[in-house]
């Protein structure tokens, strides 16, 4: 596989609206080539569908070498641009975390996520740095989703959250970022001083509690990503059903709502 940079300004120009980047993060070329057909302008990893459908913890864990053969597989079989979910690079040294983007975009990828997790935000400004250095070397302007865990991981007290997010958007956008995902945030009040208080286009995640589509819309969120929800819903679906076959041998459920064979296989033949 190549790198794919003339879906790089496609992706780009998909924050800048009129309407709001939806994306229901994949975790394998099959689940990637599906959302696709269902109408997804670009496609997103899950880091924590990759990881389990490897058999891998999410966090870190996963070899780079895993990733970066998911991505190619996925690459192979879409049009619409990739992203993909880089955690914190796979290391703690920003050159070394370069290097491995670098090859998710040699593979097809134009975007990632680089979070900066319980590490100083000096750090993951470092990586972005190194990131779009190597996105540079290789003609693709990629975008840098840099994802804070302010308050997925509630870094600072609640009333302090606000401030310290757009500090840390501040400093990674000087590092080269091109978009800020607030994790775990769900506040209509937070998330509007938040995309009032940073020029780069807000990404956020969805949770149970979070506003409504057209009032994300409305408060000025630029893109909203499942992130792992999609992947854990089919888990549990997964092991419900064979909980099920396992005790009783057959097992209506495991015809309910499935996809049919033909549409599927249908949907995965190469052409």
């Amino acid at each position: 596989m190549t790198a794919r940079p003339d879906t790089a300004s496609t992706f780009r120009a998909l924050h800048q609206g009129p309407d709001l980047l939806l994306l229901p993060n994949a975790w394998d070329a099959g689940s990637a080539r599906l959302f696709e057909s269902l109408g997804a302008r670009a496609i997103a990893t899950t880091s924590a569908g990759v990881a389990w459908a490897l058999g891998f913890p999410d966090g870190n864990a996963l070899p780079i070498d895993a990733l970066v053969a998911t991505v190619r597989a996925i690459a192979s079989v879409i049009r619409v641009p990739l992203t993909v979910d880089a955690e914190a690079g796979y290391s703690d040294d920003p050159a070394t975390a370069g290097e491995n983007v670098a090859r998710l975009l040699s593979e097809g990828a134009v975007g990632c996520n680089l979070e900066d997790g319980n590490g100083p935000p000096e750090l993951l400004a470092a990586k972005i740095e190194r990131v779009k250095q190597a996105g540079a070397r290789l003609g693709i302007d990629v975008f840098v989703n840099a994802r804070t865990d302010v308050y997925l991981r509630k870094l600072v007290p609640p009333e302090r959250r606000v401030e310290e997010a757009l500090a840390r958007a501040a400093r990674y956008q000087q590092a080269g970022a091109d978009g800020l995902f607030v994790a775990g945030i769900t506040d209509a009040a937070d998330i509007q001083a938040i995309t009032r208080g940073t020029p780069l286009p807000v990404n956020v995640l969805a949770r149970q509690d979070l506003p409504a589509l057209a009032e994300l819309q409305r408060l000025g969120v630029r893109r909203l990503s499942a992130g792992s929800a999609i992947a854990e819903s089919m888990w549990g679906r997964a092991g419900a059903l064979a909980t099920a076959f396992l005790r009783e041998g057959h097992s209506p459920a495991l015809f309910e709502a499935a996809a049919s064979y033909p549409s599927l296989n249908g949907l995965m033949t190469r052409k």
